[in-house]
């Protein structure tokens, strides 16, 4: 499997990432979470080290499958997460009640990322990324939250 370098930091991922948003959101109900689970392993064994999720996809369930799936390869795996909207704590456990709202303020960046953690079951998040950009606050704000 080919690999790429992303940015300068030396992050260096497969050429081919896995994208996992339909195992638990947005492609009908969430899928059986064994099955999706080996659908990840095999992923990696098959070379794929870069896995991409959302709080928002479940939301919140992927994340906790990503987490658990690939934590047996997790000194081989790079994992991407997204921040910037704001989830509703009234939110039906099949999907949210319409579409979220926006918010990378700083304060809500700071708690969306300590939830990924905790649902990913890491200690780091190798790969944060704003997923919306939020017109209600300067983009400066976002990167120096999102990086400290």
């Amino acid at each position: 499997m080919q690999k790429r370098k992303l940015g300068n930091s030396g992050l260096e991922v497969s050429a081919l990432g896995f994208g996992c948003m339909g195992m638990s959101f947005s492609y009908g109900p969430p899928k059986d979470k064994q099955e999706m689970t080996s659908v990840l392993r095999a992923a990696v064994e098959r070379g794929i080290t870069f896995f991409d999720t959302a709080e928002v996809y479940g939301p919140f369930l992927n994340e906790e499958l990503v987490g658990e799936a690939l934590a047996p390869f997790r000194d081989r795996v790079v994992i991407a997460t997204k921040f910037g909207f704001d989830l509703s704590p009234d939110l039906d456990p099949r999907g949210m009640k319409g579409s979220p709202g926006l918010n990378s303020r700083p304060e809500h960046i700071k708690q969306a990322a300590e939830g990924s953690l905790k649902r990913l079951k890491v200690d780091v998040i190798d790969l944060l990324y704003q997923h919306r950009v939020d017109p209600n606050v300067p983009i400066e704000d976002v990167a120096g939250a999102a990086s400290g």
